[in-house]
């Protein structure tokens, strides 16, 4: 994010504002500014290709551990979009039946992909949580 690059570069961030403020010196808040652009456009491209990655290892072990694999691959393509999900969210965007998508569920959670994370009998949700972890790398300040 953008912005946490500002946060992480505070005095620089002020610093510069204040030389515009004083001296007009755009130019350096520019230079500043494409820094952070670029700085986060990187770090964006690597996190898509790590995601890309992930997501077809997962498709790769679905297709060769889980029972039902159509079913669990079409879940897990809804988790690659949203990562936490609940069972009626996922039977709505699947179009799968509320029984299957429950054990399809089991079974990503079954084969490590998936993990309830609510601790709940109702409202439950599950949390694909190596895309999230890598999702949040890097969006905590030092």
């Amino acid at each position: 994010y953008l912005s946490l690059y500002f946060k992480e570069h505070r005095q620089d961030y002020y610093a510069l504002l204040d030389g515009i403020r004083r001296d007009g010196d755009w130019e350096a808040w520019l230079h500043f500014f494409l820094e952070g652009v670029a700085q986060t456009a990187g770090a964006a491209v690597s996190t898509a290709k790590r995601l890309d990655k992930l997501f077809r290892r997962d498709r790769e072990h679905i297709e060769q551990e889980a029972r039902a694999a159509g079913s669990v691959l079409r879940l897990h393509r809804i988790l690659c979009q949203r990562p936490i999900t609940s069972l009626p969210r996922a039977t709505t965007a699947t179009g799968l039946s509320a029984p299957t998508v429950a054990a399809a569920m089991r079974e990503l959670e079954r084969i490590g992909i998936t993990r309830e994370v609510t601790g709940r009998r109702r409202g439950r949700l599950f949390a694909y949580q190596r895309s999230l972890a890598i999702m949040s790398e890097g969006t905590e300040l030092p």
